[in-house]
């Protein structure tokens, strides 16, 4: 007889370690115990340096730092969407270790809040990208608007933004709750028993789609034009250009490198659910092995954010260290200087260029700021 490995007792597709399918069963103990040493290390570790980071952003953006531009909105937004996920890895670890014990209301937000913030958080990285791009194509004065219909629209993006995170988040609202599974309890989404395989299988291709191929597929399109009207910026040395290119290749090779080992595992599991590709056990520890660690390092990303999105932006360092400078000054000790890295700020000529005689500022340029 073959034997097939799947999620829980009569195919509820559920997200505990444990695969039975008919009379074959698979334990799971040493997933199980891998993940209760593992998943709380790493967990500690990024809330440590995720809160630190995302912390700072959120402090200078919302009350010394005024919001220019939509990515200056989408940093803020993306910093407490961080913040808000990396406070559901305690709750996580605690479960990885002892099993869930606060109860089913509690493991419903948890799990709420974990999805949402992860979606918004991709999202956010795509409109980053759109306005960077929208930045260089489309705003041949270089200015930025602040009037109030422009701050509206502002905010409708970033409600969009958080209203499809929430939806995406939604599932896990519903279904999650805690079931006692193998001496323990435990936070898991629990399906109903018609609609688990299809559910289960969906709900793995969307968040793979929203959560990873749609913001990377807009990141790459957006930073080749910006890159590509970098490269061909009028009156801009060389070593400025490509400091501002590699910026971009370090955005996109970061996203690839963190989330794309994550979203293969679980277009795996999807289809493993869809086709019952799964016949080892063997092959089913290794899978959720992979998805603990591939799921951590996609975790990572959140710290990663402030130094890509925000620390590289010389105002928000200037703003920093000048802040250092002030707090020194006050505890008495008077710096002489304070290094400042100049910004990479490019004008890029566009094709409607109005040359004037007198050689004044009459030419519609675009500003792209690293």
């Amino acid at each position: 007889m073959e034997d097939y490995y799947h999620d829980e007792e009569d195919l509820n597709l559920n997200d505990s370690y444990e695969y039975n399918y008919e009379h074959s069963v698979c334990d799971k103990e040493e997933v199980r115990s891998f993940g209760s040493v593992f998943l709380p290390v790493i967990y500690a570790l990024a809330l440590v340096v995720g809160l630190a980071g995302n912390g700072l952003v959120v402090v200078v953006y919302s009350s010394r730092l005024r919001l220019r531009t939509l990515t200056d909105v989408c940093i803020l937004n993306l910093a407490v969407s961080d913040l808000l996920l990396l406070l559901t890895l305690p709750f996580w670890a605690a479960d990885a270790v002892h099993g869930w014990q606060l109860g089913s209301v509690a493991c419903k937000l948890t799990s709420f809040l974990y999805s949402t913030n992860f979606s918004c958080g991709m999202l956010m990285l795509a409109c980053i990208s759109v306005d960077r791009y929208l930045a260089v194509t489309q705003n041949p004065t270089g200015r930025t608007g602040t009037g109030a219909r422009v701050r509206g629209q502002w905010l409708l993006v970033c409600v969009v933004l958080w209203g499809v995170a929430s939806f995406l988040g939604l599932p896990e609202l519903i279904f999650s709750t805690v079931k006692h599974s193998h001496h323990r309890m435990a936070c898991t989404a629990v399906y109903p028993h018609e609609m688990a395989r299809a559910a289960k299988a969906a709900l793995e291709l969307l968040e793979v789609t929203l959560r990873f191929l749609l913001p990377f597929l807009v990141m790459v399109v957006c930073y080749c034009w910006v890159g590509r009207a970098l490269s061909q910026a009028v009156g801009v040395r060389r070593d400025r250009k490509w400091r501002a290119l590699r910026v971009l290749l370090a955005v996109v090779a970061v996203f690839l490198l963190t989330q794309l080992p994550y979203n293969v595992v679980k277009l795996c599991r999807a289809l493993d659910v869809i086709y019952i590709l799964v016949t080892d056990c063997d092959v089913s520890k290794g899978m959720d092995r992979a998805l603990q660690v591939t799921e951590s390092l996609a975790l990572t990303h959140a710290c990663i954010n402030p130094v890509l999105y925000a620390f590289i932006g010389s105002s928000f360092r200037g703003h920093v260290l000048k802040v250092a400078k002030c707090l020194g000054q006050r505890i008495g000790r008077h710096p002489r200087h304070v290094n400042e890295e100049p910004a990479v700020e490019i004008s890029l000529n566009t094709r409607n260029q109005t040359h004037s005689q007198s050689g004044s500022e009459d030419q519609d340029t675009s500003t792209f700021t690293i």
